[in-house]
């Protein structure tokens, strides 16, 4: 049978405040001029009653939101929370010595109102200008190191989808991506989920996925980082994604429509792999020519339709009797949908 840290600070919280409390009964006995043993008795049992509940509340539970909240915290938030709590110890330091000269006791209360005012400030100063700090610090560094830290601070999360979708790999060898690409670890987790499934597809996507990520760790071009940081309260990988993307202050890539809308809707920056891929198709205005093969019979009676080599569907009206040939044709209406670009032409 185990036992939590919650249970093991209650019993230290308990014993130490049984301590003090038979001490504080023996004091009040003394200054009340009594008998110590009823005081005694009732203090220390007021104490263990106090350390047993409220031990964990001022223990265990902050420190877990502590941790909590550094494994959540980018890095140069961390830095400057630490500078600042330094620094803020340093002017405390330096205005406590007249402060000691007062006398008492202002010489004991002062000094401490100092150091937690002091702390207090240059953790919220620096926090704030975090981001001169970190230009500051990479300006110290040789060009390429520096240059190579800034990019890595400037992250991108990965889902699920588009590392299985594989189009990432060919973005991140051209050079257009800047920063860090982020992969928490709930997302490779559910990455081997897939690659284990006992249906031959999913697990043919999921190994697909994992090489994916395999390749992107050893691209040059672009920095790809599994990490550790994850959203405990949120137990859904998207909804955690969105969290941690909030926290981050970074987008999210994705081809997932469902989470791309989730996202947009709580003010998440979403990169979308399908709307990039639809931003760069060669553009046809009304009037050229282009080549196409009429492949099949469109919903209209006498249309065919035919697809460009970016997956564009091409609709010929009075098309059909040029059915399995290709032929030039001329636009006549580009029509852009959600569902992508669809070009309308006539032989």
């Amino acid at each position: 049978m185990g036992f939590s840290a919650e249970f093991f600070s209650r019993i230290i919280g308990a014993a130490l405040a049984g301590v003090g409390g038979g001490f504080l009964g023996s004091s009040l006995a003394g200054f009340l001029q009594a008998a110590p043993e009823i005081y005694i008795v009732v203090f220390v049992l007021l104490g263990i009653l106090t350390g047993l509940v409220l031990t964990p509340y001022i223990t265990v539970v902050p420190m877990r939101n502590a941790r909590r909240s550094l494994a959540m915290m980018p890095p140069e938030r961390l830095i400057a929370v630490i500078a600042g709590l330094f620094l803020g110890l340093v002017g405390a330091a330096l205005v406590s010595l007249p402060l000691a000269l007062l006398p008492p006791p202002f010489r004991h209360i002062f000094p401490l109102v100092a150091a937690v005012v002091f702390c207090y400030l240059g953790i919220i100063v620096l926090s704030l200008r975090q981001n001169d700090l970190k230009s500051f610090l990479i300006n110290f560094r040789p060009a390429g190191q520096a240059q190579a830290q800034e990019a890595a601070e400037n992250y991108i999360l990965l889902d699920t989808s588009v590392i299985i979708d594989g189009r990432i790999h060919d973005i991140s060898k051209t050079g257009f991506l800047q920063g860090t690409l982020l992969v928490p670890n709930f997302v490779l987790r559910e990455l081997q989920y897939i690659a284990d499934s006992a249906d031959p597809i999913r697990r043919n996507r999921g190994r697909r996925g994992l090489e994916v990520l395999s390749h992107l760790q050893d691209e040059p071009l672009i920095v790809t980082r599994i990490t550790d940081m994850d959203v405990s309260e949120v137990r859904e990988v998207d909804s955690k994604l969105v969290a941690l993307a909030r926290n981050l202050r970074c987008p999210i890539m994705t081809t997932d429509y469902n989470l791309n809308r989730v996202a947009e809707i709580q003010g998440i920056t979403v990169l979308n792999i399908n709307d990039l891929a639809n931003a760069v198709k060669v553009a046809y205005l009304p009037g050229e020519d282009l080549q196409v093969k009429i492949i099949q019979e469109g919903r209209e009676v006498g249309q065919g339709v035919g697809y460009l080599e970016d997956g564009t569907m091409v609709v010929v009206e009075e098309g059909i009797d040029l059915l399995n040939q290709t032929r030039s044709v001329t636009v006549t209406k580009v029509l852009q949908t959600s569902a992508g670009r669809m070009i309308f032409a006539k032989p």
